[in-house]
């Protein structure tokens, strides 16, 4: 049950920061995502949440859980910024 409550936490957090962009792109013209961006997004965001509850649920040592979350959060930063500037040069870059 507490399993699930906390999927549904991670899914609605996912939804929420979503929401940013997707409101800015109402009122601004220098915000402009497409389906594709939001899928990204999405897929980044809820797999770095469940990632990390499955490193808390898996580990028993809070300074294992704190190292292991705090390199995935890492990940997910060097990923987001590439996605979005291309700060390594790969194919994949925004720029």
């Amino acid at each position: 049950m507490i399993v699930k409550k906390r999927i549904v936490i991670i899914t609605l957090i996912t939804v929420t920061l979503l929401l940013v962009p997707l409101i800015a792109m109402q009122f601004t013209e220098e915000v402009k995502w497409t389906l594709m961006d939001f899928v990204v997004a999405g897929v980044l965001l809820f797999g770095t949440g469940f990632l990390c509850e499955i490193a808390i649920r898996k580990t028993k040592n809070v300074k294992y859980r704190i190292a292991i979350c705090l390199a995935i959060l890492i990940v997910l930063l060097l990923i987001w910024a590439e996605l979005a500037v291309g700060i390594f040069g790969t194919p994949f870059s925004g720029s």
